[in-house]
């Protein structure tokens, strides 16, 4: 890939991803397979006025080795210097970049009921910080190939060629071609337009129905608004969180979830690809996984029950079957990706922003709207390109708003 595009993803992610301000400091978590593209990073973020800028690298063979051989207790072990680091970044609020590009099967044969532990264990935990800083920072996510999810993706490709076709398909969805911060610009005006018809709405109910076999029904709160594209943090510096994003998205009433909901793509758990699966709900909570395969099955059983909330939904959201990502016909292996390809919901966390006026609002306040709090938070698709949405508003009307996977409204 050319030197001059990838300093254009470079900049676009540190310029309309995360918005870094001057004297900001900025962290980002990457493979060490990435260092190449890091280091346009770095640079974008120290021209933007970073202050410092801090890498935390990772590399997924060694992750797995460490679950393989260490024990839990090491695992789950989160030393005074790391505690003392997330208060550190609580006080601070650096600007937080994640770029992915691991293996979507990197973590498969790690021992399930392992990572379910450690997970419960540290998951308080990290969620007190994260609640500390929550809508106080910009953080966005951002995709590049790595040689095992290219090859995934491409399995018929040479390596060097699967690689420069993900590549290819990245920056296209990412909207990196041309002048991308300009692209970014009128992608965020056209959801804003969107989500203001939505708002206008007053949806207090989402009917789904395709012929796959979902037939589910959920409840959304007068408090709560859709949301799209980029957010504003409390102190109001603008920011993507997700790069790409094509949803419509909003948080329901944590109880109200009824019915059958079949995923139509495969879903990355923990390192696990499961595929042909589907929930049912009833008074908001999964009362059984739907999966003939065994292993799958189990997998999705211990995410549901990683908490209190993990079985219940904290997001729903709208994405046109005839997005840009689906139109790709490319089946990407990772949700940042698929789940921007047509419409998902979410098991775990909700999102306060979507609270109206939520930066006006008390503790109490926000509280009192009673959304699904959860450690977990993990999309799974649902649209079809037969699914129909409608919705039944606050003041009695029946709206078409999904037909045949694309927008009616």
């Amino acid at each position: 890939m050319k030197e001059e595009i990838l300093k254009n993803y470079a900049k676009l992610i540190v310029k309309t991803g995360v918005n870094v301000q001057k004297n900001q400091d900025v962290v980002i978590s990457a493979s060490v397979e990435d260092a190449y593209f890091v280091k346009y990073v770095v640079e974008e973020a120290y021209l933007a006025g970073a202050r410092e800028v801090t890498i935390e690298w990772s590399y997924q063979p060694i992750t797995k080795l460490s679950y393989t051989y260490q024990s839990v207790d090491t695992l789950k072990y989160l030393p005074e210097w790391y505690l003392k680091k997330q208060e550190y970044r609580v006080e601070t609020l650096p600007a937080m970049i994640h770029i992915m590009s691991s293996d979507p099967d990197g973590l498969s044969g790690v021992d399930q009921a392992k990572l379910l532990e450690v997970e419960m264990a540290i998951g308080p935990v990290m969620m007190k910080f994260r609640e500390q800083k929550d809508n106080k920072f910009q953080w966005t996510i951002v995709g590049i190939p790595g040689e095992a999810w290219a090859k995934k993706v491409f399995p018929k490709l040479p390596a060097e060629q699967a690689m420069d076709a993900l590549w290819d398909a990245i920056l296209k969805v990412t909207r990196v071609y041309g002048d991308p911060v300009e692209n970014w610009t009128k992608h965020n005006a056209n959801l804003a337009e969107k989500t203001s018809k939505l708002n206008q709405l007053g949806i207090k109910k989402l009917i789904y129905k395709s012929k796959n076999g979902t037939d589910f029904t959920i409840d959304i709160h007068p408090e709560m608004n859709f949301l799209a594209g980029g957010e504003k943090t409390l102190s109001g510096v603008f920011y993507n969180p997700n790069m790409p994003t094509e949803e419509c998205f909003t948080s329901p009433i944590k109880e109200s979830a009824n019915g059958i909901v079949m995923a139509t793509k495969p879903l990355s758990v923990r390192g696990v690809l499961v595929n042909d699966f589907g929930f049912k709900f009833e008074n908001g909570r999964v009362v059984e996984v739907l999966c003939e395969n065994k292993e799958y099955k189990d997998v999705l059983e211990k995410l549901i029950s990683t908490d209190e909330g993990a079985s219940m939904l904290g997001e729903v959201a709208l994405v046109p079957y005839d997005s840009p990502i689906n139109e790709t016909n490319l089946l990407f292996y990772n949700t940042l990706y698929d789940e921007n390809a047509c419409c998902h919901l979410a098991l775990g966390r909700a999102f306060t922003e979507c609270i109206k006026d939520y930066q006006h609002k008390s503790e109490d306040e926000i509280k009192a709207v009673d959304l699904n709090v959860s450690m977990i938070h993990v999309d799974f698709m649902i649209g079809s390109e037969d699914l129909n949405i409608v919705a039944k508003t606050y003041d009695g009307r029946t709206v078409e708003i999904f037909k045949n996977g694309n927008w009616a409204i």
